[in-house]
């Protein structure tokens, strides 16, 4: 069974050694085994769960409610339901801001094609009072 050292972990994931240890000190880590010296040995099943705190953490879930899910992890097959609303709940938060994102993609698109016609067009004129009026000397 193949284990990495936290800096090969932290490369694995992208994130940095202190990132990683704040997790373990917030208690995200109690499945991450140590050496008699106290060094951490990561598994493919820690790196698989760290992607998916990574997953919760960039949903905007707290590290706290983040421990809650690993603390439910531990506790078994009793807490299957509050794991299965808690992603329900994240799935929701995920497509809210996705929608927010295309909402913003759209006023972007908008801005990239008013700015593309004025360069074109040398002025940014043709775009009086919002609407596109082309120049009579294009």
């Amino acid at each position: 069974m193949k284990t990495y050292s936290i800096s090969e972990a932290a490369k694995e994931l992208n994130l940095t050694v202190y990132t990683l240890r704040y997790y373990d000190k917030e208690g995200l880590l109690p499945f991450v085994e140590r050496t008699a010296s106290g060094t951490r040995l990561f598994k493919e099943s820690d790196i698989s769960a760290l992607k998916v705190i990574e997953c919760l953490k960039s949903t905007g879930m707290p590290i706290k409610e983040i421990k809650s899910f690993i603390d439910w992890c531990s506790d078994g097959d009793s807490t299957l339901q509050q794991r299965y609303d808690m992603f329900i709940e994240r799935k929701a938060t995920v497509e809210a801001q996705m929608e927010e994102l295309k909402k913003t993609m759209e006023v972007i698109e908008h801005k990239c094609f008013y700015y593309k016609t004025a360069l074109e067009a040398g002025t940014e004129e043709i775009h009086k009072n919002g609407k596109i009026e082309i120049p009579v000397t294009l």
